[in-house]
């Protein structure tokens, strides 16, 4: 008999067409969402999208170097990656090398640039979960051996992040690993018992920080406090009211001018509901939609487990990501610190994502045998 035939599939068009089509959406949006804003604070309108372009061009040249790279590489380093990233969290508390915005400490000083290493985080835990994975396979119903350990380092991400303050990241690094050992054969009553436990943490850092409560409150009912708690809510509920169906024209957004805080960033969704309207929305969603389908296509013909687990881990933090920043825009989650995958103003955001679309690339274009 000879050799089993290899066929070698081209990279997942739809996927890097859907990509592309996010990432230009996100140039003009980030321009239209932050021109006036950044004339009146760096007397240049084209501030926030210079910089954008300059992500886009260095997360474009990282996705096409990753997608020639074997995706197996990830595998044989991903617990450097791990300890790495770790460090990076670590440092980002220490003063002079980490940077305080907002209340905020997330980001890390390196050589004049500053770099958010929660982001690098969500991608360095898929890595860790598909290597336990596979590396377990076989005693993932085992509590001792095949879950425990995975919780444990779940636990070294998820409390210093906790403490940056970034609950968003917090809460979506829990659902995507979660998930994925589910997916995975997870024993249900595992995860029962690990919800259970971590309720208690959750609802503490939301009672222990008071503008965490105040955004629960705000988020079932803005409009008890209209001016302050609520006010970020209901300016984004007038921009897709003012927006329609067919939206007030690119450049055309009354709510961007002052009225919608962060709207380059957390809000650009909004943004878009008021100047593309309905139809606008819907296409993003859709985009989405099409992104994580292509996703979860890919994990299903990886070559080997690793690759699919990685696909699923990182097809689950975009739409994640994605869903969580939509549903705040709308309304249908409290306020959250995140930003839209490809859209919002964002260098380390937009840098790891770029990453991990070249790591889906790479999946979906390795050899498959006949």
């Amino acid at each position: 008999m000879g050799r089993p035939k290899l066929k070698q599939l081209h990279c997942d068009s739809i996927l890097f067409l859907t990509i592309t089509v996010l990432v230009f959406i996100g140039l003009v949006m980030v321009f239209s969402s932050s021109g006036v804003y950044a004339m009146e604070k760096y007397n240049d309108p084209y501030y926030f999208l210079k910089r954008q372009a300059l992500w886009v061009v260095l997360g474009t040249i990282i996705m096409l170097t990753v997608r020639k790279m074997d995706y197996r590489y990830l595998e044989k380093y991903a617990y450097i990656i791990m300890t790495a990233t770790f460090l990076m969290l670590i440092a980002v508390m220490m003063p002079g090398l980490g940077k305080e915005v907002g209340g905020a400490r997330r980001w890390l000083v390196l050589g004049g640039l500053t770099f958010q290493p929660s982001e690098l985080a969500k991608f360095a835990l898929v890595l860790f979960i598909a290597k336990s994975l596979v590396k377990r396979a076989d005693q993932l119903k085992n509590f001792a051996y095949g879950y425990l350990p995975k919780l444990i380092v779940l636990g070294f991400f998820f409390v210093p992040i906790l403490f940056q303050p970034d609950f968003g990241t917090a809460m979506i690094i829990c659902v995507v690993t979660f998930t994925m050992l589910m997916i995975a054969g997870l024993r249900t009553k595992f995860l029962v018992y690990s919800v259970i436990a971590i309720i208690p943490f959750i609802v503490a850092a939301i009672m222990g920080a008071n503008y965490r409560t105040r955004r629960i409150i705000a988020f079932l009912d803005p409009w008890q406090d209209p001016s302050d708690t609520g006010f970020q809510a209901i300016q984004s509920f007038y921009a897709f009211g003012r927006g329609g169906i067919f939206g007030s024209g690119i450049g055309d957004s009354s709510q961007k001018l002052f009225y919608l805080p962060e709207a380059h960033t957390d809000f650009i969704f909004s943004v878009i509901g008021e100047e593309l309207g309905f139809i606008g929305t819907l296409i993003i969603v859709l985009l989405f939609s099409v992104l994580i389908w292509r996703g979860f296509v890919i994990a299903h013909r990886a070559k080997d487990s690793f690759g699919t687990h990685v696909a699923i881990g990182l097809t689950l933090l975009l739409g994640t990501q994605a869903f969580v920043n939509m549903g705040v825009a709308v309304g249908l989650l409290p306020t959250k610190g995140l930003t839209l995958p490809f859209i919002s103003m964002g260098g380390s955001s937009l840098l790891v994502l770029m990453l991990s679309v070249g790591v889906l690339l790479n999946i979906s274009e390795q050899p498959v045998q006949h």
